[in-house]
């Protein structure tokens, strides 16, 4: 093994998601890219190095975006194959042809015109959450608001009832720790059983639509089927297992994260509050600064080279830009949390290249909304203190445990 394979950071572990910002700063220094002698990913920081990846699918192929980090076992494999579980990928782990042309149709039902229209939906599930914690005074901002909203956003788009709400977040709760954790083989057993669950479930809605339209995302993509749209029904089934899970678990996280920042960023916190005008500056600069997801998967399909270094055929690359968003080279003082930062939007949070994400306006839009009503209920809410907020073990969603806040409201009156 080569020096540059061997090097790693004092106690570095890929998994480790609670305080990695030093550690990632150490490598962009130091090794910007570098092979992990436990996991064998190739591990990545620099923006530019990041972004450059991104943009070569044809080298950097995105089929290991969905794999489990550690294989699953033959016995959950079994589980999975008795259950019919036959799901590919919606569009992350897809590559063109069949990338450009998914991608196509689903652009065309999850866009800005649906977005526009569920807006006023959206406005009334963060205000029923809102009015629920005020009167208690005090919440855990992840579990009580966070947790619900953007399922229950997501959920209404793509025509699930209220009811299968807990089962459709479970099973995307399952789905994270079995593809970007560390689970043992018993640990992955009762997580294949769920995965046949919500593929059935996935399966099960679009024969429903086919039978019963509604006025939902499942629905127009049945339509565009029938009216000559090149999708299958087990394409529109995947694209409903990829987005019932990343449409909200990684806005229930951005939500989170953005409380957690402002409450540590005051003057942040009060300008926005004074002028809620810059709200939309600060959601970028929240998606730069402490985004959802801080790294993703890449394969190398030829050898190949990220900013110096060889890259042999077949290795596993992992993405980190929670680190390239602290890049230094594209942005000033990256460890400041600044709302009035110029070039913010230039983070890589949701992706680059042809899988940019699908959903980017329906986050932003989503984190705008809960900023403005918070900001304008609860302007001397503040964190807890002395609370030990925990981070999930894996490697790509950086998801707090818990938010404890106290709403401030006894100041207000």
């Amino acid at each position: 093994m080569s020096v540059q394979a061997q090097y790693r950071t004092e106690e570095y572990n890929i998994f480790d998601l609670g305080a990695p910002h030093a550690k990632w700063k150490q490598m962009r220094e130091e090794k910007p890219v570098f092979q992990d002698p436990e996991s064998g990913y190739w591990i990545i920081t620099r923006h530019a190095d990041i972004k450059a990846v991104f943009d070569d699918w044809k080298t950097f192929s995105s089929e290991n975006a969905q794999a489990p980090m550690r294989p699953m076992c033959d016995a959950g494999k079994q589980i999975m194959k008795d259950g019919g579980f036959t799901v590919y990928s919606g569009l992350s782990a897809r590559v063109p042809p069949d990338h450009t042309r998914i991608r196509k149709l689903a652009q065309s039902a999850f866009g800005p015109r649906r977005f526009k229209a569920i807006q006023p939906q959206i406005e009334a599930i963060i205000d029923r959450h809102l009015t629920k914690i005020a009167a208690a005074g005090a919440c855990d901002f992840f579990r009580e608001v966070a947790y619900d909203v953007p399922a229950l956003v997501l959920f209404a788009l793509m025509g699930i009832p209220d009811a299968d709400v807990p089962k459709v977040k479970d099973w995307a709760a399952s789905r994270a720790l079995l593809t970007w954790g560390n689970l043992s083989d018993e640990d992955q057993l009762p997580l294949a059983h769920k995965m046949v669950e919500y593929w059935s479930y996935c399966r099960a809605l679009v024969a429903a639509r086919k039978e019963s339209p509604g006025d939902d995302f499942p629905t127009d993509m049945v339509r565009a089927q029938a009216e000559g749209g090149d999708i299958t029904d087990e394409e529109i089934a995947g694209l409903m297992y990829s987005v019932l899970f990343a449409g909200h678990e990684t806005t229930t996280t951005l939500m989170s994260n953005a409380v957690i920042t402002l409450m540590l960023n005051r003057d942040a916190w009060k300008a926005i509050c004074v002028d809620p005008g810059l709200i939309p500056a600060a959601t970028e600069e929240l998606l730069r600064f402490e985004p959802s997801i801080v790294s993703w998967r890449r394969k190398a399909k030829t050898d190949a080279e990220i900013g110096g270094i060889a890259i042999p055929e077949g290795a596993d690359i992992l993405l980190v830009m929670g680190s390239g968003n602290r890049d230094a080279a594209v942005f000033e003082n990256p460890e400041n949390f600044d709302i009035e930062r110029q070039n913010a939007r230039n983070h890589l949070s949701f992706g680059y290249g042809i899988h940019f994400c699908i959903g980017f306006q329906l986050a932003k839009m989503e984190l705008g909304i809960m900023l403005r009503e918070l900001t304008a209920r609860f302007p001397n809410m503040t964190l807890k203190p002395d609370q030990e907020i925990d981070y999930l073990h894996n490697i790509s969603f950086r998801v707090p445990n818990q938010v404890m806040v106290d709403l401030g409201l006894e100041k207000t009156q």
